[in-house]
């Protein structure tokens, strides 16, 4: 569980470089899925406590380099989005 205002962890992919190999979704399947054309769709949230270690071996064993585990501030739920047009 995060708290609000830390630096959560993110597994995030590049998607210039992902070739769709899918072993991502292998190796963290609760933390990824395959579209129907068979690229990944990582969750969309912080990652959990104990949800790190396997996503950084998804990291390193990609063969493209695409995914890596980014650092960022989760903004409050009630935040506004800059530029949204009801933020």
């Amino acid at each position: 569980m995060t708290t609000r205002g830390a630096r959560a962890r993110r597994l995030a992919i590049d998607w210039t470089r992902c070739d769709g190999h899918a072993l991502c979704a292998r190796l963290v399947p609760e933390l990824v899925s395959l579209d129907e054309w068979g690229f990944p769709r990582i969750v969309d949230r912080p990652l959990q406590r104990g949800e790190t270690t396997a996503a950084r071996r998804a990291v390193l064993a990609c063969p493209a380099l695409a995914l890596r585990v980014e650092r960022g501030r989760d903004p409050a739920p009630d935040a506004a989005v800059p530029g949204h047009p009801e933020g």
